[in-house]
């Protein structure tokens, strides 16, 4: 039986996660942005804490969260999905792949560029 509590908690930490990068990505400060959110969804500061650590989201707010974050009704409840939300070890590789690349001479870059593009195709059946 899908545990739709869970496939929520999880989406709607995708999407907040979406809202940070996005404003960080436009140089807003990363002071306040929690707030930022709740405000773009239309329920309190305190409610979103809440959401995050534990409580439960009912339909209506669910729906209510799909439409101010322009995903189609039903979004937050698809637990198929694979995780947008990156786990402690992805973000280890992001760090370090990041490190070898700003390490890396042009050559190395496009060694290591060739590298994760023919690892992907790799891993992606094809048809």
């Amino acid at each position: 039986m899908p545990n739709i509590t869970v496939a929520r908690r999880r989406n709607v930490l995708a999407l907040h996660r979406r809202f940070l990068e996005g404003a960080v990505a436009a140089g807003l400060p990363a002071k306040g942005l929690d707030q930022a959110f709740a405000k773009k969804i239309e329920i309190s500061p305190s409610m979103w804490s809440q959401i995050k650590s534990s409580r439960p989201i009912g339909d209506n707010l669910a729906r209510q969260i799909e439409r101010h974050c322009d995903v189609e009704p039903g979004w937050l409840d698809k637990e198929d999905r694979p995780s947008e939300v990156p786990d402690a070890a992805e973000e280890r590789f992001i760090a370090a792949a990041r490190e070898a690349w700003r390490s890396a001479n042009a050559k190395g870059k496009r060694e290591l560029s060739g590298w994760l593009k023919k690892t992907a195709q790799d891993a992606d059946p094809a048809p």
